[in-house]
């Protein structure tokens, strides 16, 4: 099986903490050298482990805060 390489191009910031340290981050990431995308995971406290999470375009991400801003309006 092959290794999955990434490189955090920026730390955006942590929505939350877990008791075991664990932090669930909004990063940029470059995954396999591709061009860098909006990735937001949980990460083990020294960085070198990850959780599943969920990978976005800026067109992903920018839909993803349209629906936020609106969600009074989707709860009705």
């Amino acid at each position: 099986m092959s290794s999955i390489k990434y490189d955090v191009i920026r730390r955006i910031g942590t929505l939350s903490a877990s008791a075991k340290g664990w932090k669930k981050e909004l990063n940029v990431i470059s995954w396999n050298g591709r061009d860098p995308k909006y990735d937001l995971r949980d990460w083990a406290p020294d960085g070198e482990k990850m959780g599943k999470g969920v990978t976005l375009s800026i067109d992903d991400l920018k839909a993803l805060k349209d629906l936020l801003n609106h969600m009074d309006e989707l709860n009705d």
